[in-house]
């Protein structure tokens, strides 16, 4: 709890022509605040308290909002769920079974259990969106270097491939937009330079001009539970009738995407940052089965991924990992990649997608069993694509029903164990959400930016 909110009171009557003129707002635990730690869920972080408030923050207070408690996160934060040594697990706030998504799983369980009134996260992954789906809530990721990162810690510094960037989270998409709104203004464009002073387009925002969207059901890597094709679906038909087009759509090549791009370049020291990290402190149980492998030296993952590859079929990307200390190839596809799926996009000539996120919320201890799923969020922060999550539907008997029929795309291990974690019944009730993501380009900005619709 941020104590100094309560002297934030006394003057706030001051500024009452702020956006967010007396809002509470909690803000994820790696979000500077002066005089309190961002420990990012590990113990050497721990009574190193911050010297000032991030820019987000500054900006915050001079819009009226009262900053008034930071938010649990997963133990290094590189992880989509929320535990950590030293607070513990944060639960769902719908099934204390499941988890409530991470890394910004704090701000999931406070805004979807009625704690909070506006949160800020931030997602490298999914991790806005994840706890957004998984709590019954609305989240948004921008463009990186949209809203200002400084301030923010980060448990393994440096790496530019797969952007980081904070985001609002919130229980409606208008509070997502007033807090954009108010974020993006001249003071934050002053604190720091380096965001482009691009104000909120309010113009775009309360367009109603019908949309060429795409849409997909299946990314074509990992086959989608019931509940999330049935949550696009619905969407499609509502928006349909309403008088928008669609087409399909597909990422191009999303196994390399994932494999050589997304994964390898978050880890592009094969790890070993984040690894150093965790040193002296105690290994929490929903992290052990991801970062075992991250310890094994080079030979062994090669000869385990050789060994392992008529079993997985997908081959774990941990296990194949290897150090890229000095490999800059991967950043040049990088930017092939990116220049092929705009040229894909504009192919398509669509403004909008519509797809799945991760859903229903999982079981505790399942995340780190499962990284296949991913490939539904994170390919928007290797693309730097801005990307939002709100709630479509909750899981019915039927969508039970159907996943007992649910065989996967590989029919390997990573398939069968989606399917356990999409059993709503396993262990607690369905109060579990399909959600979609929305994009929209801007034709006359090469940028991409966000229509919720």
């Amino acid at each position: 709890i941020l104590l100094e909110s309560l002297d934030q009171l006394e003057t706030v009557g001051s500024n009452k022509e702020g956006l967010l003129y007396g809002v509470p707002v909690s803000i994820k635990d790696n979000c500077g605040y002066k005089g309190h730690d961002s420990s990012c869920g590990v113990l050497l972080h721990l009574e190193q308290p911050v010297q000032e408030d991030a820019v987000l923050v500054q900006v915050l207070k001079k819009q009226g909002a009262i900053p008034f408690v930071k938010t649990n996160v997963p133990q290094g934060l590189l992880s989509y769920d929320c535990s950590n040594p030293m607070y513990g697990q944060t639960v769902n706030p719908h099934n204390l079974q499941k988890t409530s998504g991470g890394s910004s799983g704090g701000e999931g369980a406070l805004i979807g259990g009625g704690g909070s009134l506006l949160a800020i996260g931030s997602d490298i992954g999914g991790s806005i969106r994840i706890p957004a789906s998984f709590c019954g809530i609305c989240g948004f990721k921008p463009t990186a270097g949209r809203l200002s990162s400084q301030g923010f810690q980060a448990a393994c510094r440096g790496q530019k491939s797969v952007p980081s960037t904070p985001g609002p989270i919130a229980r409606d998409v208008d509070s997502l937009a007033l807090c954009m709104q108010a974020l993006l203004c001249d003071h934050m464009f002053s604190l720091d330079p380096t965001v482009p002073p691009l104000p909120f387009n309010m113009q775009i925002y309360q367009s109603s001009k019908p949309l060429r969207i795409g849409y997909l059901e299946c990314d074509g890597f990992q086959q989608p539970s019931p509940s999330m094709v049935r949550s696009v679906r619905e969407v499609k038909a509502l928006l349909e009738q309403a008088g928008h087009t669609f087409v399909p759509f597909q990422p191009l090549r999303i196994k390399e995407a994932l494999y050589e791009l997304m994964l390898k370049g978050i880890y592009a020291d094969g790890a070993t940052t984040l690894i150093q990290k965790l040193v002296g402190s105690p290994l929490d149980p929903t992290l052990k089965q991801q970062i075992l492998p991250y310890t094994f030296p080079v030979w062994l993952k090669k000869t385990l991924s050789f060994l392992l590859k008529p079993w997985l079929l997908i081959t774990d990307a941990c296990i194949c990992m290897k150090a890229l200390r000095g490999d800059w190839i991967p950043l040049c596809s990088l930017q092939d990649y990116i220049k092929d799926t705009i040229a894909h996009w504009r192919r398509c000539n669509i403004d909008v997608l519509l797809c799945p996120v991760i859903a229903p919320a999982y079981n505790l201890l399942y995340c780190a069993k499962n990284s296949t799923i991913l490939s539904y969020t994170m390919l928007y922060n290797l693309l730097n694509f801005p990307a939002g999550v709100v709630p479509v539907t909750t899981v019915t008997k039927e969508d039970e029903e159907e996943l007992k029929h649910y065989a996967g795309i590989y029919q390997d291990v990573y398939d069968k164990l989606f399917k356990e974690v999409s059993n709503t019944y396993l262990g607690g009730s369905n109060l579990n959400q399909g959600f979609v993501f929305f994009f929209k380009q801007n034709k006359q900005c090469p940028k991409m930016h966000a229509q919720y619709l």
